[in-house]
């Protein structure tokens, strides 16, 4: 049941963004009681996602992210 500290921030992550399954949440929970620098962690990326919340902040459209990926392809190195 135990899992890593990489794993643990990967089910952290799709947690914030509501993607973690009950189970990966169970998982994670049970790290963080375990592991101190797990759990600042998670408090911090809890604390950085209200803040952009409250910043409104707005991600690319698709159409400007599908215009970005193909300006990125043409340029030469």
């Amino acid at each position: 049941m135990m899992i890593s500290c990489e794993k643990a921030a990967i089910i952290c992550n799709k947690t914030q963004y509501r993607e973690a399954t009950f189970f990966e949440k169970m998982k994670l929970k049970f790290h963080l009681l375990v592991c101190r620098t797990c759990s600042k962690f998670s408090k911090k990326n809890t604390h950085f996602t209200s803040l952009c919340n409250q910043a409104n902040l707005q991600s690319l459209s698709n159409k400007d992210k599908e215009l970005m990926k193909d300006k990125l392809k043409t340029r030469e190195p």
